[in-house]
């Protein structure tokens, strides 16, 4: 039997082991490697960081003054009848030259506008910007550790379906070498045709099953590729992995550490916290805030004008506080938004740890019972071994029916089978307590 597949888990504990060492299957971890790389989902969780990430520059961008620079030109008309056009009429732009009606405007510089945060409101939104860019990391990291898990399942599935597949072709020439063996002893009357047709049945049975297999095989690949995001083809394994040991004890640590080693749990508790300042910032949208504007630059009736300081210069300084009197029915529904939305969260995250102690205890339960489970059906699978042996040679020498070498047949076939199967099981029961323990994340 090969040795174990797993890195020794008695010497630290599984939750601080990285998946490239926990696993010891070299053809394993190039496969999950190639996953890490072109995996669809893996990349739109890495775009969400990303997007994040812009969300937080962008909140940051609001605490500062907005300065823009720019020009613009127009032409204005003053009602005669208007202060403005009264006071025009007998005013002198230029030395013997009075202001037409037709005025044009030119202006060059700069204009700033600054919203100044006296209630914490823009700050709010820059803390719940921090904490989802933060929760889209750790995002990102369930997305990897499931497909590390699914990877490494799928894989187990498939080496199962090769000792399967094994086990049959093996079945298949044995089953074909006692045809042929009740086909002589028809021939020479020590049986009859029903006996032929019942093994000659069963043979038809096990070729239709191997096929099935091939089917599975086929299908359990590109899964496999599907998810290392490549186009079908042969997939690369070593079968007797599967009969390599599993740990019989597995370092789980204190349970409190559970939160913080289990990425989705951490994604949640940030979101949490995220929704507290969003509420908060939803509160201080009620109260008045404060805006300033400002600009500086020349402005003049004339191009040639434009630049003749001090007489061209022209610049505002204005403040303003405002607050909101009619549109309040909004901003109570971004208030009710914002409280229903951290109630959410908070409800998210206290399920995320109920489920991460849930499926921690479900795994630690599964390798144990598993493990006497492989006990049994090893040694049944022995006894039903030799009972093919012991109704072949009994049948041979007419102290037995040819059913009970078809049942001791099929018996020992199914007995390798439900090995197999529970060889799996402690394989896939192993990688999925790794995952539930947030290891190596």
């Amino acid at each position: 039997m090969p040795p174990s597949f797993y890195n020794d888990s008695d010497s630290s504990e599984i939750s601080k082991i990285n998946w490239r060492s926990y696993f010891n299957d070299p053809i394993l971890s190039g496969l999950i490697d190639t996953a890490l790389v072109n995996n669809h989902d893996l990349n739109i969780a890495i775009q969400k960081i990303e997007i994040a990430r812009a969300s937080v520059t962008n909140a940051k961008a609001s605490l500062i003054p907005q300065v823009n620079a720019g020009t613009n030109g127009g032409i204005r008309r003053f009602g005669r009848y208007t202060m403005d056009g009264a006071g025009n009429i007998a005013t002198e732009m230029t030395p013997g030259r009075i202001v037409p009606i037709n005025l044009p405007d030119i202006f060059l510089g700069f204009q700033a506008s600054w919203e100044i945060d006296l209630w914490k409101k823009l700050k709010s939104k820059q803390k719940s910007a921090i904490n989802q860019f933060l929760a889209s990391a750790e995002g990102a990291k369930v997305v990897t550790a499931s497909l590390v898990s699914d990877i490494a399942t799928s894989y187990y599935e498939l080496l199962a379906l090769d000792h399967e597949l094994e086990i049959i072709q093996q079945t298949i020439q044995r089953q074909k070498d006692a045809l042929e063996i009740i086909k002589l002893k028809k021939e020479t009357g020590r049986t009859n045709e029903l006996a032929v047709q019942q093994f000659q049945a069963q043979l038809l049975n096990t070729q239709a099953i191997e096929k099935e297999l091939l089917q599975q095989i086929v299908e359990f690949e590109n899964r496999i590729n599907f998810l290392l995001g490549r186009f079908p083809q042969k997939v690369e394994r070593f079968k007797e992995i599967l009969l390599a040991d599993v740990p019989s004890q597995i370092k789980t640590g204190l349970p409190s550490q559970l939160l913080e080693n289990r990425p989705d749990i951490r994604e949640a508790e940030l979101l949490l916290e995220a929704s507290k300042f969003d509420l908060k910032s939803a509160k201080a949208a009620f109260l008045p805030s404060m805006n300033l504007v400002a600009g500086l630059g020349f402005q003049a009736f004339k191009p040639e004008f434009l630049f003749l300081a001090p007489a061209s210069i022209t610049y505002q300084a204005l403040g303003g506080l405002m607050t909101p009197l009619i549109n309040r029915n909004a901003l109570k529904a971004n208030f009710s938004y914002a409280k229903a939305n951290q109630l959410s969260a908070m409800h998210h995250y206290q399920k995320s740890i109920l489920t991460g102690y849930t499926e921690v205890m479900n795994q630690l339960s599964a390798l144990e019972n598993l493990k006497n489970l492989h006990v049994l059906k090893k040694e049944e699978n022995s006894v039903l071994n030799n009972s093919v042996d012991m109704s072949t040679e009994l049948f041979s020498t007419g102290r037995a029916s040819y059913l009970e070498v078809l049942l001791a047949q099929q018996n020992s076939l199914q007995a390798k089978f439900e090995l197999i199967n529970v060889n799996k099981r402690q394989h896939i029961a192993a990688v999925n307590l790794y995952k539930a323990l947030g290891g190596g994340w």
